[in-house]
């Protein structure tokens, strides 16, 4: 389980190794992804909070990355923070997200993206529920939910 002075140590000193790497130019994600999910991904944009009905949905399932479809977040480590955005207490694997200090907007936060393909997703707080008290803060447009098949 990581905590928050993981979350420091990784965005200070490095991430760990992403399982593949995609790499594409902006025209090729630009031609590759919606107007949307291209501003959030690539251009760090934001949603507006409560824009998506994805905050209150917590069937089980997998998220994905919308640009390269990697695993980031399991469905049961979803949960209601009341920001707006959907909220997890940990990612779907060690490896599956980066974490980079971040400045803009006269703040210091903590920005996520995939490790893969470096798509932002949004960002990872201190506030979240234990026993983590992590809260990944991301961006609905970012992601792909994948529903879980049962067979």
């Amino acid at each position: 389980m990581l905590l928050w002075k993981d979350i420091l140590e990784r965005a200070n000193e490095g991430n760990p190794a992403p399982p593949r790497k995609v790499e594409k130019s902006l025209m090729q994600w630009q031609a590759l992804l919606e107007p949307s999910v291209f501003h959030i991904t690539r251009n760090k944009g934001t949603e507006r909070p409560f824009s998506s009905e994805s905050c209150s949905l917590f069937e089980p399932g997998q998220y994905e990355c919308a640009c390269c479809g990697e695993l980031l977040f399991n469905a049961q480590e979803k949960f209601e923070s009341g920001s707006g955005w959907p909220s997890f207490t940990q990612p779907a694997s060690n490896n599956a997200i980066a974490y980079r200090g971040d400045t803009t907007h006269g703040m210091t936060r903590i920005e996520i993206v995939c490790n893969v393909c470096d798509a932002h997703l949004g960002h990872v707080f201190p506030d979240g529920p234990k026993p983590s008290g992590l809260r990944y803060c991301v961006n609905a447009l970012a992601m792909v939910k994948q529903e879980v098949v049962t067979q």
